[in-house]
């Protein structure tokens, strides 16, 4: 499967998991967040299994029937039970029955919440959950995969385009560098609106940063002092400083987070308050190239 980018070490570690368990048919609980992309890694093991030949079926956690679980149960090579948290408690009981069974299946469950705390709180069986809970696999968030998001948002791009029977965009080294330290709490899912929306709304064949609008970052705490600056070059060494931290002191990516040209970010580094930037930001970084691009 193509789109599983896996440049990250949480990635990397994630894949090879997934890789481990797929030729046997043991019963996978897949766990993260929202958006994470568990029902690509469903569908990664099934693809990877001794049964892909035979058919991937995802069960709907709320309108699923006896005879649809049962028949895919008899006839698939992988059955995926979506959010086990949002089962009914009848339904529970229906699945526990049908899956204590012999089945053909391989069966793949998934849930966005610590299945520890559903069991804690009477929302999921305790029965079910050890029933499901044989290998576990954790999908990493999107915040632990910074490394993957540049070739991440140019597969998901060409998709959008497809889709939206657009040429195939680029993304400018701005755009991407701020892909790559965006705060994205939907995940994958949420990248994915954000570079259709820009797809949508650019004008050329380059997506700028500025056609993504992402939000705000947000700031650490104790990055502004209790009182914010009067005075705007104040905000300005403030601004330099966080976009050195967050590319480690390299200040080739940290312009590009900027928007502002390398040149550009040298004069205010060497000028009036130079030293309050650099107090404020990490050491440069040892791996900066030595000749950076003006």
């Amino acid at each position: 499967m193509n789109d599983l980018i896996a440049v990250s070490r949480a990635m990397q570690e994630a894949v090879a998991s997934a890789l481990d368990v797929a030729p046997s048919p043991t019963t996978v609980l897949l766990r993260g967040e929202h958006g994470t992309g568990k029902r690509r890694f469903a569908r990664f093991i099934h693809e990877n299994s001794r049964a892909s030949a035979k058919a991937f079926v995802e069960i709907n956690p709320t309108t699923f029937t006896i005879s649809e679980v049962e028949q895919a149960l008899a006839t698939a090579g992988t059955v995926m039970f979506d959010e086990i948290g949002a089962l009914s408690h009848e339904h529970q009981a229906h699945l526990l029955r049908l899956l204590e069974l012999p089945h053909a299946a391989r069966i793949v469950a998934s849930t966005s919440e610590a299945p520890e705390e559903l069991v804690r709180l009477g929302r999921l069986r305790s029965d079910l959950f050890y029933r499901l809970d044989v290998y576990p696999l954790r999908v990493p968030s999107l915040r632990e995969r910074h490394d993957d998001v540049a070739r991440l948002a140019q597969v998901l791009l060409l998709k959008a385009a497809a889709r939206l029977g657009r040429p195939a965009p680029t993304l400018s080294h701005a755009a991407t560098a701020a892909l790559a330290q965006g705060d994205f709490p939907g995940n994958v899912r949420e990248l994915e609106n954000v570079l259709e929306r820009a797809l949508i709304r650019s004008r050329t064949s380059t997506i700028e940063l500025q056609a993504l609008a992402l939000a705000p970052p947000r700031l650490e705490a104790g990055l502004f002092p209790e009182s914010l600056p009067i005075d705007l070059a104040d905000l300005e060494r403030l601004a330099i400083a966080e976009a050195l931290r967050r590319v480690n002191g390299n200040r080739t990516h940290a312009a590009r987070l900027l928007g502002i040209g390398l040149r550009t970010l040298r004069q205010k580094l060497n000028g009036p308050g130079a030293r309050s930037v650099e107090s404020t930001s990490p050491a440069e970084s040892a791996a900066e190239p030595a000749q950076e691009p003006s």
